[in-house]
């Protein structure tokens, strides 16, 4: 099924259940949604790049369950909010949100869209963030973490906590390149050209250089190597693209 080679999933998540995880990412999420609309900052249903946004992903979507059988049952939703910031996420359980910012300021294509939701995706699909909480203080400790944030000894601020630290983790340099590889085949079995993943990072690269609101790379650090090993994938993926373009 795979034409990139991700290598082996990480056993450290499942010291946390999927479901405790993705039950704290739908709970914060919701809660920055009610933040933004309380600001008039979360788009309408009749924005045009919010309709932008949910078409790009309604031709991603089906391609995501061969990588997480979870998430056939995911409500998968996607959100707009009105901010400079340069950021994106998908939370565990498939709640995506895309800021103005990164739109406006690095002047997307729909490709470059593309390759932005499919790496942020591919890192819910693939359980970062679950084994990223996991790893953090050790087998013992991360079952303690898992029983306080997640709520399995107590409710409330404690469940929403759980949900900030999944919009804050850093991840590694192998789930990074993991998320690469796997949005860049989401993106071209739903037709969007595997080299806009590089025209992107490059815009990643220069706005860094720039202004200090791109928080997209705060907790995606990009090293030197990325964009080369990105490019040594291009030719994995381009029949892909083109039998979707066909089709």
């Amino acid at each position: 099924m795979a034409q990139v080679d991700v290598g082996n999933a990480s056993v450290a998540r499942n010291l946390v259940p999927a479901d405790r995880i993705e039950a704290a990412g739908v709970q914060q999420y919701g809660q920055l949604l009610e933040q933004a609309r309380a600001k008039n900052a979360l788009a309408g249903d009749s924005n045009p790049q919010l309709q932008r946004l949910r078409a790009i992903a309604k031709r991603l979507i089906p391609f995501a369950t061969p990588w997480n059988s979870r998430a056939r049952d995911w409500k998968w939703e996607v959100n707009l909010i009105g901010s400079k910031q340069i950021n994106a996420f998908c939370m565990p359980g498939g709640k995506i949100a895309f800021f103005t910012g990164i739109l406006e300021q690095l002047k997307l294509t729909d490709d470059e869209v593309a390759m932005v939701m499919g790496h942020e995706m591919a890192h819910a699909l693939r359980e970062h963030a679950r084994a990223r909480m996991a790893k953090s203080a050790g087998t013992g400790a991360a079952l303690s973490i898992g029983a306080q944030l997640l709520g399995w000894g107590q409710v409330g601020d404690l469940a929403a906590r759980a949900g900030t630290q999944l919009l804050t983790l850093k991840f590694s340099r192998s789930d990074e390149t993991e998320a690469d590889l796997v949005g860049l085949e989401l993106a071209a079995r739903a037709g969007y050209d595997p080299k806009a993943s590089v025209s992107l990072w490059k815009k990643m690269a220069a706005a860094s250089k720039n202004q200090g609101s791109l928080n997209f790379l705060s907790t995606h650090p990009s090293g030197p190597d990325r964009i080369t090993k990105l490019e040594a994938n291009l030719p994995k993926v381009e029949q892909l693209y083109r039998d979707a373009k066909k089709s």
